[in-house]
């Protein structure tokens, strides 16, 4: 198998997104990189679940860790009486997939695959744990290949030697948009909004852009507007957690605003990703509230007074109104017209 993370950023090269080995998975803590480079060590599925909901790991990182998780299961099952295995594995699928109820329906995808391949293994005699190991692997080269292509069409939307907004941390679509622009000697420089409360634009989108080579600024989430009038923003681009079939997709907080100031200043929109089958509507989308702690501090450092109260959706919705297009492994379709992407076979994604 040709791994798909070569030439990519530190933090995209599989080991140091989540890990499983020898009873234990690990994940890359990025609540604190690139300040510090640890790894969150899971010795159950249930603290692989905790660390997703936790956010140790965001973006596609989770998916990953879901998969790895699975092995962790798969481990821990494999002492227990026959007929209890099947139950702890099923309940293992459910608690990491629902670990953040927004991408319940994507990270099931990944659990239910592990949890199929896990029976296929039993069945047939073979390794269980080493069976759910290998299809993770194999789902995030899938994963990242797809993304390369979706970096590659969006790639071409870049003006040479442009200036790009991005918002939060798109994971590997970032690599895969630098790698594209990189083979298309496409010396873009990149604005990163920090994405409050977290700062994942910030901390993990720049790390990513200036490791791979490319001119990286940072702003805060209140500069966006003042960045398009006095700093050339050509294109606005960000990943979705959720594409419904309608054209609204779900983003990190901070999306749907920064797609209104791009509106108003004439600046295209791009989204990247795979369009959900099973959402309709923008309706049909859950969004997370957190723990309003992480917004009234940061680090463990308080900024604010004890009787300040604060919220914290994660996620906004933005609507195909302004949204340029939205960018797939099928090409870019029209926010209005989603629903064509599922005329031809839709490859297995997850």
């Amino acid at each position: 198998m040709k791994r798909m993370d070569q030439d990519l950023a530190f933090m995209l090269q599989y080991e140091n997104v989540a890990w499983y080995e020898d009873g234990k998975a690990r994940i890359l803590d990025r609540r604190i990189y690139p300040t510090e480079v640890k790894f969150v060590e899971c010795t159950t599925h249930e603290e692989v679940a905790k660390a997703i909901q936790d956010m140790v790991t965001q973006s596609a990182g989770p998916y990953t860790a879901a998969g790895m998780g699975m092995a962790l299961a798969a481990f821990e099952a494999k002492d227990k009486k026959e007929k209890d295995q099947l139950e702890y594995m099923e309940k293992a699928s459910y608690t990491i997939s629902h670990a953040r109820p927004t991408t319940a329906n994507r990270m099931g995808l990944i659990t239910n695959g592990c949890l199929k391949e896990w029976k296929k293994a039993v069945d047939s005699g073979q390794n269980p744990v080493d069976a759910v190991f290998s299809r993770t692997i194999d789902s995030l080269n899938r994963r990242y290949s797809t993304m390369e292509i979706v970096g590659e069409y969006l790639a071409d939307m870049f003006p040479k030697n442009g200036t790009i907004l991005t918002q939060c941390f798109g994971e590997t679509i970032i690599g895969m948009m630098l790698r594209a622009a990189k083979k298309r000697n496409n010396d873009i420089k990149v604005y990163c909004a920090e994405t409050r409360p977290y700062l994942q634009g910030a901390r993990l989108t720049s790390s990513c852009c200036s490791q791979m080579g490319f001119d990286t600024t940072v702003i805060t989430d209140n500069m966006i507007a003042y960045a398009m009038e006095h700093k050339n923003i050509d294109l606005f681009t960000s990943a979705a957690d959720t594409i419904a079939k309608d054209g609204h997709i779900a983003n990190k907080i901070g999306t749907y605003q920064i797609a209104l100031l791009a509106k108003h200043f004439s600046i295209p929109y791009f989204v990247t990703g795979i369009p959900d089958i099973d959402k309709e509507k923008g309706t049909d989308i859950i969004i997370e509230e957190r723990d309003p702690q992480q917004v009234l501090s940061y680090r463990g450092i308080k900024n604010t007074l004890e009787e300040v109260k604060g919220i914290y959706p994660s996620f906004d919705i933005t609507p195909p109104s302004l949204i340029s297009g939205i960018v797939t492994d099928k090409g870019i379709y029209s926010p209005y017209d989603l629903i064509r992407y599922f005329d031809s076979e839709v490859k297995e994604f997850y």
